[in-house]
């Protein structure tokens, strides 16, 4: 069957400085938190918040994001492996069989999500001085837009990728299917990158690209998907009166982003975690329920607060 497109997908790591390679993931990354500082910023400026409480909300988001969505992938994901390599949560190392640095490798959203809800707690009463509603109706604003870039790096990086497929959006990633050491001994290129692009280009190493299979894109479904959440929440804040309805914008951020997760992990290849024991759904789609329910409460429960005459 011949496939519309046919996409083969090799990035390169990164843009090439010479003496440093800015690789993509973390550029998306510098991106997502540059934007919603700006998004912060307006937000501020509007509701008359110093600036200098910005610096501090920027901060405890970045940590908050880094450090729950490295131990959501630890325990959500993955933790029958760190359960018995404990020093590998924190250090960006492996220790066995052979010593070698492998960055962190696991991110989960859904940890992320817990541990901006938790930041923002102690952030709006030790630093904010108001409400954590307040700050969490807001602050989702700008969560919604660094999702989209987070996805984009994760297409970037080839990683989260979907389950095989027939259709014209499907895609061939090969440095899903084969490993550096893999492309390497395949080839009998000493450079990855250099073999990478040898099965991409060079007719010799046609047989090694058929075996890659066509796959969904699901990075770029959840990165298109969010541009709606985004552009619903901005709209809703800027141009109606539902932000002064305590909850009702965080509400709204729930339901919309882990809706799209339910959807779009029924095309994404198994991630691991529990799901093998719950059956039906994928550990994604579990992890969603929750917080959709969450967010539905908070939705329907939420009111403008009462103004005091004097």
């Amino acid at each position: 069957m011949t496939h519309a497109l046919n996409i083969v997908w090799n990035p390169s790591e990164g843009i090439d400085l010479g003496f440093f390679i800015i690789r993509y993931y973390s550029l998306m990354f510098v991106i997502a938190f540059g934007l919603g500082w700006y998004i912060m910023k307006n937000i501020f400026e509007r509701e008359g918040e110093s600036i200098e409480k910005l610096d501090s909300l920027f901060i405890w988001t970045v940590l908050a994001t880094l450090i729950g969505a490295r131990l959501g992938h630890v325990f959500f994901y993955d933790w029958e492996y760190y359960r018995n390599h404990l020093m590998e949560i924190i250090l960006p190392f492996r220790f066995s069989p052979n010593f070698e640095f492998t960055g962190y490798q696991g991110l989960a959203s859904h940890g992320a999500a817990i541990s901006i809800i938790i930041a923002m707690y102690f952030y709006s009463k030790n630093i904010l001085k108001r409400p954590q509603l307040w700050i969490l109706d807001r602050v989702v604003i700008p969560v919604a837009s660094g999702a989209i870039f987070v996805r984009l790096g994760n297409f970037f990086n080839s990683e989260i990728v979907g389950k095989e497929t027939t259709s014209a959006f499907g895609i061939r990633f090969i440095r899903d299917k084969f490993s550096p050491r893999d492309a390497v001994n395949a080839t009998q290129i000493a450079n990855p990158n250099e073999a990478y692009h040898a099965i991409a280009t060079d007719p010799k190493f046609a047989v090694l690209l058929e075996q890659v299979p066509v796959k969904h894109p699901t990075q770029l479904y959840e990165a298109f998907c969010y541009i709606f959440v985004f552009a619903i929440l901005f709209f809703l804040y800027w141009k109606t009166e539902t932000r002064l309805k305590s909850g009702y914008l965080f509400g709204m951020f729930l339901v919309l982003l882990f809706s799209v997760r339910i959807v779009v992990e029924s095309v994404k290849e198994s991630q691991g975690g529990f799901e093998n024991e719950l059956g039906l759904l994928s550990t994604g789609q579990w992890l969603s329920i929750p917080f959709i329910l969450i967010g539905l409460y908070f939705i329907f429960t939420a009111e403008k607060p009462v103004k005091v005459e004097h």
